[in-house]
């Protein structure tokens, strides 16, 4: 059973762990034992040991590295990856216990991961041991070994593809000094909404349902509710720390940047209503996830389900009991985990430089260990921003392209997404008994929003949302007595 539910995953059971041979265009193919003690054998230390033969086994048997855990690096476009070096020359992928003959192999799967379009992964000047990459340990064994051979021979096809990596790498190793490291994957938080997401897909679970993430720190960002003026993606230029991280940035079009959507999506109304729902009801900003379905044949993203985090800012326990709570729900309705959502509760619907990055993050963690590409989507709510068109919240389905990779310190791209609603016949109801919930817990909330209070001279906070939540009503008018008596009781909620 256990085989069965990881090969609908992609992942491997412990005991069977998958090996990855393919290398991309510049494989570098591992010699066999005997091979390798053939070739040194009849030529002895005094003769030319040929590039291929310079192996990671080589260097283990020489003593220049060590097997260990977590001590293989790859840093590209601004993303990390792990590995453990193993007793047989073999590289482990932390993330997700794949085995890759080479290191060419696993920095093209990696690299791949990243950005779809990459053709090899230029393995030994890629890969770090110990915060030095291969390469070098190759060189180090001639000058020990072989002073005489020709130097051309360490580096063949090992060029290194972008030198711009290796200076991001340092830049990389000093920023994670200050996050927590992890063997499931990085705890990255949610731009301006100050939650944490990690979608971790570590669970061998079928595919259609994946274990969810687990959201372990939560981190408060207060600011005032000054002005923040978007800026165009083409100013940012190469990353500075010194910039603030909270800066919107204006959306490009995948036309702009000679791209065509690589994926059509459809959004449910029902979705779309209870995300606003939520985003109405505290000052706060808040998240939750999407459940839905990936068809691959037609390249369709389904979001069918909304699924609000009901945990407070700070509030550590109670964020993994709440995402157990999505899981089991995403398992019982046969749903995958799609994407996420949050709220820029008084700012417009664009994302910030975090949310940029954290996107980038979630779409990786998405795709997790499965070759096939899957998109993973983020929408923005803007609920109260004035720059709104009337009642009704801006709501932005937006996705991030990597940057190039001739400039990768450079902030990914965030493109619009272009969605078509389909329009719900009838309330659920599993988003009723959200909404309920919802209203549960956020009674007493100390940011809960004045729904007696003037949102303009004519228009309370409680007609406000009514008149937004209206955009999205199903078909049947029925609903509409149902939602009454939901507004009903935010209207006792002071």
């Amino acid at each position: 059973i256990l085989v069965l539910l990881c090969a609908s995953t992609g992942s491997e059971p412990p005991s069977s762990p998958q090996v990855v041979e393919d290398g991309g265009e510049e494989d570098e193919e591992e010699l066999s034992g005997g091979e390798e003690a053939d070739l040194r054998s009849s030529s002895g230390r005094g003769s030319l040991l040929t590039r291929r033969g310079i192996t990671l086994r080589v260097l283990l048997k020489d003593g220049l590295v060590e097997p260990g855990d977590g001590v293989l690096a790859i840093h590209y476009l601004g993303k990390n990856f792990v590995g453990d070096l193993l007793t047989d020359g073999k590289i482990r992928w932390v993330e997700t216990g794949q085995i890759f003959n080479s290191p060419s192999a696993w920095a093209t799967h990696c690299k791949r991961l990243v950005n779809p379009a990459k053709k090899s992964g230029c393995g030994w000047a890629s890969v770090r041991y110990r915060g030095q990459k291969l390469v070098q340990y190759k060189t180090t064994w001639l000058h020990k070994y072989q002073p005489s051979a020709d130097m051309s021979l360490v580096s063949e096809e090992d060029d290194d593809e972008d030198e711009e990596e290796g200076k991001a790498a340092v830049q990389a190793d000093d920023k994670n000094k200050n996050t927590k490291p992890g063997l499931h994957g990085i705890i990255s938080s949610s731009p301006s909404s100050s939650l944490c997401l990690s979608l971790l897909l570590s669970s061998p679970l079928p595919s259609s349902h994946p274990h969810l993430f687990d959201v372990t720190d939560v981190m408060v960002s207060r600011r005032t509710d000054r002005e923040r003026i978007p800026v165009r993606y083409c100013t940012l230029g190469t990353r500075d720390a010194a910039r603030d991280p909270h800066t919107l940035v204006e959306l490009s079009a995948f036309s702009a940047i000679n791209r065509f959507q690589p994926f059509n999506v459809a959004v449910s109304s029902n979705v779309l209503l209870l995300m606003d729902f939520h985003c109405h009801l505290t000052t706060s900003e808040v998240v939750g996830y999407l459940g839905g379905r990936w068809d691959t044949n037609t390249q369709l993203l389904t979001v069918l389900r909304a699924f609000p985090c009901r945990t407070r800012l700070a509030d550590r326990d109670s964020a993994s009991a709440v995402e157990e709570e999505i899981c089991q729900n995403l398992f019982m309705r046969g749903l995958s985990l799609v994407g996420w959502y949050h709220s820029h509760p008084r700012g417009p619907a664009l994302p910030s430089l975090q949310d940029i990055d954290s996107q980038m993050d979630h779409q990786l963690r998405l795709q997790g260990s499965n070759n096939g590409f899957q998109p993973c989507l983020g929408i923005i709510c803007g609920p109260y921003y004035h720059g709104n068109q009337g009642v009704a919240s801006t709501i932005t389905p937006f996705w991030v392209v990597p940057p190039p990779e001739q400039r990768p310190n450079d902030y990914g791209i965030p493109v619009a997404v272009e969605v078509t609603y389909v329009q719900d016949n009838f309330l659920t109801s599993d988003v009723l008994n959200e909404m309920m919930l919802l209203v549960d817990y956020y009674r007493a909330a100390p940011d809960l929003v004045q729904f007696n209070q003037y949102w303009c001279p004519d228009t309370t906070m409680l007609d406000k949302i009514k008149g937004s939540l209206s955009c999205h009503a199903p078909k049947d008018q029925a609903y509409s007595q149902i939602l009454e008596h939901v507004y009903s009781q935010l209207g006792s909620m002071h």
